[in-house]
């Protein structure tokens, strides 16, 4: 359980080290670079969800170098997102961010908004990552938290050995009270180094505490770095899930030049039929794929 505070959030540590310490430590990554728009941070923010750095930084610079602006996303097809989205997994994803092209395309003028609230109203922009947006590509003072951010909160002030389930209210007023500890200038760069903190020495599992700029601060530290405070959340498998075998059946269709049939798809994933069927018919209700007038099967929009 966490420790509820009736006058707000009680700040321990001293946060103006974690920008201290990320000005040394701070990863170099291509989203974070001088020139880097919006709209680019945009698409970072979309594929970094569930995902590592290190798959998505190759992607990213591909859909940079083909799809610099909204405009140009929005010209190409859906089946162009899911193919050059390759293996990045969810890969509704990359048709949310094709039809968030076009909103912003046709309902700002190709400019990507700056406010919470119209990102929000873009098509797969959850409150995330409007948030994440807003702070990072346009210096906004909003809290922004990941699992990276609650996993810091819940441990330097919450005493906590690992961050409980989301909870935005709880969540954002933690993030809040911290922030404010920073000059308003700062503190969008103060939610980057806690995300930053939280990925690289507060990790989940072998917390790096020698390395921490708030460990003389840190509850759980002081508390003896108690174990299992939190249930443990559920790794989900993939193999033999039916996002394995959603993936399988892309992968024909990514790799085909147009419609396939119906046996190609079945050869891609023979261990279960009654999966298979279930993982094909997903994918026509989310929208991925095509069938053909002849019975075939295509990329969304290559039919």
């Amino acid at each position: 359980m966490h420790r509820h505070h009736d006058s707000g959030p009680k700040i321990a540590s001293d946060f103006t080290s974690v920008l201290h310490w990320f000005d040394v430590a701070e990863r170099d990554l291509p989203w974070r670079a001088e020139g880097v728009t919006p709209w680019q941070i945009l698409m970072s923010e979309v594929m970094l969800q569930q995902t590592p750095v290190v798959r998505v930084e190759p992607v990213w610079r591909e859909w940079v170098r083909r799809w610099p602006t909204p405009a140009d996303l929005a010209a190409a097809t859906g089946a162009d997102a899911v193919r050059a989205w390759g293996k990045l997994g969810y890969p509704r994803r990359a048709m949310r961010l094709h039809a968030c092209a076009q909103a912003i395309v046709d309902r700002f003028d190709g400019v990507v908004p700056d406010s919470v609230e119209d990102l929000l109203d873009l098509p797969g922009i959850g409150d995330y990552t409007a948030r994440a947006v807003a702070c990072f590509a346009f210096g906004q003072d909003v809290p922004v938290v990941d699992i990276n951010v609650r996993r810091v909160l819940a441990r330097a002030e919450a005493g906590e050995s690992d961050a409980a389930a989301p909870s935005a209210k709880r969540d954002l007023a933690a993030a809040t009270a911290v922030l404010e500890t920073v000059p308003v200038q700062r503190r969008p760069r103060l939610s980057a180094a806690l995300m930053e903190l939280g990925a690289l020495v507060c990790t989940a599992r072998s917390p790096r505490c020698e390395a921490c700029p708030i460990a003389d601060g840190c509850a759980w530290l002081a508390a003896g770095a108690p174990e299992g405070t939190v249930a443990p959340r559920k790794v989900q498998k993939y193999e033999g899930t039916d996002r394995q075998a959603r993936g399988r059946l892309l992968d024909v269709l990514r790799a085909a030049d147009g419609a396939v049939p119906r046996a190609a798809l079945d050869v891609a994933w023979e261990r279960d039929p009654a999966q298979r069927d279930r993982a094909l018919d997903s994918l026509l209700v989310d929208g991925l794929i095509e069938q053909t007038r002849d019975g075939r099967f295509a990329l969304a929009g290559e039919s």
